[in-house]
């Protein structure tokens, strides 16, 4: 495993430890003076994860449409998510970079569309994608760890 792989596992380490430790109620609140919520910041990483690497290199995601429209970029939480839609979050946190790894490591990844990030930045390929995408969840960590905070 390399020096970007070992901070993506430890990163979802963190968010699986998230789930795992807090209440389902308290997943699901919006302090004031925030616009979503813990859980909505672990599913928008699992999702971002599958766009940034899959999509764009047009191979297939790994996650549901249902899953991507609900935590894609611009939005929000639209009610409360079960125990049972945490639970498979929980699940996508660990499967999903495995599947990566062996994609990865098998050569799928033939092309990429290239894409601006909201920092101006232009990824061109998986490799960028991958190492922008640790950036990505630490933002989301900060905004998790704020959460929690409030909450």
């Amino acid at each position: 495993m390399n020096f970007t792989s070992t901070i993506t596992h430890k990163n979802r380490i963190i968010l699986k430890r998230f789930l795992e430790q807090i209440s389902l109620a308290d997943l699901n609140k919006i302090p004031e003076g925030f616009s979503n919520n813990i859980i909505w910041n672990i599913a928008h990483v699992v999702v971002t994860q599958q766009l940034l690497t899959y999509k764009l290199s047009g191979l297939p995601m790994h996650v549901s449409e249902e899953l991507v429209s609900k935590y894609r970029n611009k939005t929000k939480p639209e009610g409360d998510v079960t125990q049972a839609e945490v639970d498979e979050i929980n699940g996508l946190l660990e499967s999903l970079l495995i599947q990566t790894e062996k994609d990865l490591a098998a050569g799928i990844f033939k092309t990429y569309t290239e894409y601006t990030v909201s920092l101006g930045t232009t990824l061109t390929n998986v490799q960028e994608a991958i190492e922008f995408n640790n950036f990505h969840e630490g933002i989301h960590l900060g905004y998790i760890l704020a959460l929690r905070k409030a909450i």
